[in-house]
């Protein structure tokens, strides 16, 4: 068995250990998520995903503690189910990536029917309404597909435009729930122009694109791990060189004469 390069074997147990640390931060993530939609309505939607995560950030934590405690032991098996988990690990992430990107306009479709069937936002929940009225203060926008008409009669105070927006804002028709709010100068108040669904579909395309990133960052990283895996197993798989011991026939013992009997001479 060779001897593996220190440089080699910190290096792998540097990158590895940063594999392990980031799985236990998703572990962690993953179970506060789960929490937190224990009581949503659409936790069946996105249990699946969940469940995912869970599978990911536990069995790469489980990959991460066999590699580190095959290079420190120099143990080729634990290197060897390193190597093959991360592989078919890699290949599953990087077919994920690839059928994200191909699904994107797919994605963009499905956005907007899930939220035009919202419509008419009178109608709507009273949790679609609450966190529709967030989305327009944060998006600073007003109703869904027609704007401010969207709401009909009952315009909420979270179209009005505020003193530092930057999207174009027009005046609140005179028929509305806010035709009672009016300026010092007699003027209606404003209320935002553009409707929020093309700002909510960029946005959510904005998340998508930084987790496809973030997951190809992810990849590189693993085959990192890989790749300096391989090469410490192929350091481990190479014999040494060991020198071969030769006989020789004048190695006798008449050939050599004791220092002793040469003092005594003297």
């Amino acid at each position: 068995m060779g001897k593996v390069n220190v440089c080699l074997k910190r290096s792998y147990i540097i990158v590895t250990s940063l594999i392990a640390i980031l799985s236990a931060l998703l572990l962690a993530v993953t179970l506060f998520h789960h929490g937190h939609i224990h009581y949503n309505e659409e936790i069946e939607i996105m249990l699946p995903g969940v469940f995912a995560m869970y599978g990911i950030s536990i069995i790469t934590l489980i990959l991460a503690i066999i590699g580190v405690y095959g290079a420190c032991k120099e143990k080729k098996w634990a290197l060897i189910l390193f190597v093959v988990g991360m592989i078919l690990g890699s290949l599953i992430l990087i077919t994920s990536d690839i059928l994200g990107l191909a699904r994107r306009p797919q994605e963009v479709q499905q956005l907007k029917r899930h939220y035009l069937q919202m419509l008419p936002l009178n109608n709507a929940s009273e949790i679609t309404i609450d966190s529709l009225k967030e989305i327009q203060i944060e998006l600073e926008c007003c109703g869904l597909d027609q704007g401010y008409q969207d709401w009909g009669y009952n315009i909420p105070q979270s179209c009005l435009c505020s003193q530092e927006a930057t999207n174009p804002c027009v005046e609140a028709p005179r028929n509305s729930s806010l035709s009672e709010y009016t300026m010092m100068n007699d003027q209606y108040v404003k209320i935002y122009k553009e409707s929020c669904l093309p700002y909510l579909i960029a946005y959510v395309m904005m998340v998508i694109d930084t987790a496809m990133g973030i997951l190809l960052g992810v990849i590189l990283l693993w085959l990192l791990s890989v790749a300096l895996c391989i090469f410490i197993l192929c350091r481990l798989s190479k014999k040494e060189d060991i020198p071969v011991v030769v006989y020789s026939t004048e190695a006798k013992a008449g050939n050599y004469t004791p220092l002793a009997d040469s003092a005594e001479v003297t």
